[in-house]
């Protein structure tokens, strides 16, 4: 599986920077965009679907927000491998608690500056790939193991 990165996003703006940035620091990453949050589990649950590494969710959507999509992704056990990036304009503390709580992975502010916007997308895109392909082997199976 190549790497990939879901992006649920509504603001054709925001899908527009947002594949600007990622395509400029990250050219050979798949991306695959959706509209609404109600597209993403019949996405990630058909048959022979391939799993993204990352998905930035918005957070603010019509419809299912993101964090309900956050709560059906997570209820989901074969779904546990996806990083769940919140990537909103929402500074509300309690709103990034609700995500934390419901299984989200990151909460990030979206900069209205696009260098800094780019940069921050970067730097996620940089830390939660790698995280995704770290394996932890079961316990026992590890020769570091005393």
């Amino acid at each position: 599986m190549t790497a990939s990165i879901l992006v649920v996003e509504d603001s054709p703006e925001d899908v527009e920077a947002i594949e600007r940035a990622i395509s400029r620091s990250h050219p050979r990453l798949g991306l695959e965009f959706l509209g609404s949050g109600a597209e993403v589990l019949p996405r990630l649950t058909a048959p022979g679907a391939e799993l993204p590494s990352i998905m930035l969710l918005d957070l603010n959507m019509p419809g299912e927000g993101g964090l309900a999509v956050i709560r059906r992704v997570r209820a989901d056990a074969t779904l546990n491998s996806i990083r769940i990036v919140v990537f909103t304009s929402s500074e509300d503390q309690a709103e990034a608690d609700a995500c934390y709580a419901a299984g989200a992975d990151s909460y990030l502010y979206k900069p209205v500056n696009f260098a800094l916007f780019q940069t921050v997308l970067r730097q996620t895109v940089d830390y939660w790939g790698n995280v995704a392909r770290i394996v932890v082997p079961p316990p026992g199976d590890s020769s570091a193991q005393t």
